[in-house]
């Protein structure tokens, strides 16, 4: 699973990126300060099973703060775009195809109006941060139709000319994108495209792109600098107006000064919490302690949280429908090493004991018996459909 960090030039990106992995990336307020993109590993946040144990676990990767289990995920910030990107503005299409393996998108925008459609600093609320939102969509769905018309003429005679099925052949001509047969056949559908491929207009196709595009990159908004006076409004104007979007109100600022202060053992900070506990005050500042003051008052009791973990756990958990399964025995939760509940896998809803199996190790799918639900005590088959923060015991021939 990999998701994508978007947007424009200098609306808090690289800081969410940062905020997510405590990754040493480059920040600064100016347009383009990431060209090349950056890959870490962000945390999704699952309630750890080990408390219904009375234990504490002991996690391989990751971590676990007062039986909160953070979960690794792939994250890929990228380089700034601007309106026109497709047509060569800017960075070009750069940003475009380094998301191409991307499963789901964070954009991330100014809600509070700082900054223009080239990224460029401004006074706040005098740009309307709508506008960022529209402008990503064009960008991608062109991307869509670009790769989509690549040789349309030759592909859309072939189909008609050799009876071809259309879902196949757009299936295979777009797997770079990670379309399916399903997703063409419901796009098909819904577009009402019953004619002949040959006789699609630009139209056509342009609404076929935006179709796909929505079914293989799903976009959750972080609405980032919601602390700027004013910016809370702009908010509620985004929700009204996008209602098909999870639009989070989002302090990438705030989320790493918690992240950065907790690292150092100066406050007691999970992730994705509506507070914090000072643990050395006599380390901070005056100024330290005013900011952190802020942001419980501006950011935490207003909004619940800095947005950041949220919008993870939201594309993981809600858009993309993973599953959190932990491996562990009925007699032992321990590996060999005494590790209590060392690992935790997140898996695409639906799978079985026996996807689990495979995930875990190849040889445990290979040599499958049964799976065992640790909870219950029950025995189940390779057929059996897990849950979320199910344990489970793989028991496999030798």
């Amino acid at each position: 699973m990999l998701i994508g960090i978007v947007g424009k030039a200098n609306v808090g990106k690289s800081t969410f990126f940062k905020s997510s992995t405590l990754a040493e990336v480059e920040t600064g307020n100016r347009p383009f300060v990431t060209i090349k993109p950056n890959h870490g590993t962000g945390y999704v946040k699952v309630d750890c099973v080990d408390k219904e144990f009375n234990k504490q676990c002991n996690p391989r990767f990751g971590f676990c703060i007062d039986h909160k289990r953070f979960v690794p995920v792939d994250l890929l910030d990228v380089a700034g775009l601007v309106p026109g990107a497709h047509e060569g503005k800017g960075l070009g299409s750069q940003f475009l195809d380094d998301l191409n393996e991307a499963d789901a998108l964070v954009h991330v925008i100014d809600i509070s109006g700082s900054t223009d459609e080239e990224g460029k600093p401004v006074p706040a609320l005098s740009y309307n941060p709508e506008n960022d939102i529209k402008f990503l969509e064009t960008e991608l769905d062109y991307w869509y139709l670009r790769i989509l018309k690549k040789g349309w003429e030759k592909f859309s005679r072939t189909i008609k000319q050799e009876n071809q099925d259309i879902k196949k052949a757009l299936t295979k001509q777009l797997s770079g994108l990670r379309v399916t047969e399903t997703i063409v056949q419901k796009s098909i559908k819904e577009l009402n495209l019953i004619h002949q491929p040959t006789e699609w207009s630009e139209e056509d196709l342009l609404n076929l792109a935006t179709s796909l595009r929505k079914a293989t990159k799903p976009i959750v908004i972080a609405a980032n600098k919601i602390d700027v006076p004013g910016a809370k409004l702009n908010f509620e104007k985004i929700k009204s107006k996008f209602p098909d979007y999870k639009i989070v109100p989002c302090s990438a600022e705030s989320e790493l000064a918690l992240r950065e202060a907790s690292k150092h053992n100066l406050i007691k900070y999970i992730p994705g919490e509506n507070t914090f506990e000072i643990l050395q005050k006599e380390k901070l500042s005056e100024k330290q302690l005013q900011a952190l003051d802020f942001i419980k008052t501006n950011v935490l009791k207003e909004y619940n949280s800095t947005g950041v973990q949220e919008v993870l756990d939201f594309i993981v958990f809600n858009i993309l429908e993973y599953i959190a399964i932990f491996p562990g025995g009925v007699n032992k939760l321990t590996d060999k090493d005494g590790n209590t509940l060392p690992d935790c896998f997140l898996l695409p809803k639906n799978s079985t004991a026996l996807n689990f199996a495979y995930k875990v190790h190849k040889d445990l799918g290979d040599k499958f018996i049964r799976a065992i639900d640790v909870k219950k005590k029950l025995q189940v088959g390779r057929d059996h459909q897990l849950k979320h923060r199910n344990v489970i015991e793989i028991v496999a021939d030798r």
